[in-house]
């Protein structure tokens, strides 16, 4: 085994190269066999062994934005801590060229008890900056995490929120050739989230190398030229985005329906909702402020949808900061199960939101001659950055829609079709 991280030298070479890359723990029963393996020095095994990555091998050239999805425990941050060099595998090799950034457990490395200046110093200088560099950018670091009245003060005082901003300002500061994010592109809050999603997408737009693992399949197939499916510690599937995500969607629908647990009905329908947020907008951001559900142009919360010939109304109120682009909104019909059935959103049908001088606005979409069959399914409601891309906010299971119909017909929607005798 072997882990190699030089310089890049060309273009040409692979920013990311594994060859027959594996990762092995030892699982040991109880603590005493420990010992009696070390004695009986491997003579009887007392542990078992558990892969958490087997025979990966993967080539990632200059600027590819590559992403990673699987199950939790499939060995997606597994990969990348060997990637990252924060693991030693136990087979096969990883290189990498150029200088890597890794947005996994930010500030993992930060010494409590030092001050945030001397963290960044301490950091930058584990990333690879000379000290005439972090020199240089320091006071950039300090500006970007928006902590400059604290930055003198020991880490062990700061909230979780101030903590992150400092190690994820270090993290984007030292221009690196390739960036790792594990499950978030933003972090932090408000204008800080913003502002953190915007760095990301400038490093993309610059041509850097991007490895970008999450569960979110919509910012997967959005970000990324290609996917890498991992599933029990093997590559299942690797190639275009939209080909990879379909592919694993299918698998995630399949595992659903060969579980018998099924995911409980809010108790109540909402179908007026003010959301739980307080005051205005947040500085460089936006946020849902109400939610009405109309069916049949009524309100009731008893309404019974009627397959195939009600109309649901989904109306979305929304504040905003008016000084970043007016954002874009997203309404989603899931199965009780969780599964998403359809979905609409404003920038794929090219539909502009209006905002007042304050930032406020509302847009409202209906849903006519509604073709789900019979049963209870939720709806969902997102607020996206002008991208698409970035959540501002979401109201998940807002509200439930109990459809009924005529016959016996059996699924989640009325396809139009025709017969013919022959």
């Amino acid at each position: 085994m072997s882990l190699d991280v030089s310089p890049i030298s060309t273009s040409l070479q692979p920013a990311v190269h594994t060859q027959g890359l594996g990762k092995c723990y030892q699982l040991y029963a109880q603590p005493k066999d420990r010992l009696k393996q070390f004695l009986w020095r491997g003579r009887r095994r007392y542990f078992r062994e558990l892969w958490a990555l087997q025979g990966i091998n993967l080539e990632i050239m200059p600027g590819e934005v590559i992403g990673i999805i699987g199950r939790n425990g499939s060995g997606k941050s597994t990969l990348l801590q060997l990637i990252c060099g924060t693991l030693t595998p136990t087979c096969g090799e990883v290189r990498v060229n150029g200088r890597l950034a890794a947005l996994l457990e930010l500030g993992a490395g930060f010494n409590s008890e030092f001050t945030g200046r001397e963290n960044i110093w301490l950091n930058a200088a584990i990333m690879g900056l000379t000290q005439e560099e972090i020199a240089d950018r320091i006071e950039q670091i300090i500006d970007f995490s928006e902590i400059r009245d604290f930055i003198d003060q020991p880490v062990k005082t700061y909230s979780s929120g101030m903590y992150v901003r400092l190690a994820f300002s270090v993290a984007v500061s030292i221009d690196p050739d390739i960036l790792i994010i594990d499950e978030a592109l933003s972090v932090g809050d408000g204008s800080f989230a913003r502002k953190s999603f915007n760095r990301i997408m400038q490093l993309k737009e610059s041509g850097k190398t991007i490895l970008f693992c999450s569960h979110s399949l919509f910012q997967i197939e959005s970000l990324c030229s290609r996917v890498l499916w991992i599933n029990q510690g093997k590559l299942m599937a690797e190639g275009g985005a939209k080909n990879v995500v379909s592919a694993y969607q299918t698998f995630l629908d399949r595992s659903v329906l060969e579980t018998t647990e099924q995911a409980s009905a809010p108790e109540e329908e909402v179908v007026s909702a003010n959301l739980p947020h307080t005051g205005g907008y947040v500085y460089g951001h936006a946020r849902l402020d109400k939610i009405d559900i109309q069916i049949d142009g009524g309100m009731d919360s008893n309404a019974i949808v009627k397959s195939g010939q009600s109309t649901v109304g989904v109306k979305v109120s929304f504040v905003s900061d008016p000084a970043v682009p007016c954002p874009t909104v997203a309404v989603t019909l899931h199965a009780m199960d969780g599964r998403m059935l359809t979905s609409a959103a404003t920038w794929e049908d090219h539909v502009t939101l209006q905002r007042t001088l304050n930032g406020s606005g509302q847009i409202s979409i209906a849903f006519e001659q509604l073709p789900l069959l019979k049963g209870e399914y939720l709806i969902s409601v997102y607020l996206l950055c002008e991208q698409g891309i970035h959540l501002y906010d979401s109201a998940n299971g807002v509200a439930t829609l109990r459809v009924q119909q005529e016959g016996r017909l059996q699924g989640y929607f009325a396809v139009p079709h025709t017969w013919q005798a022959n």
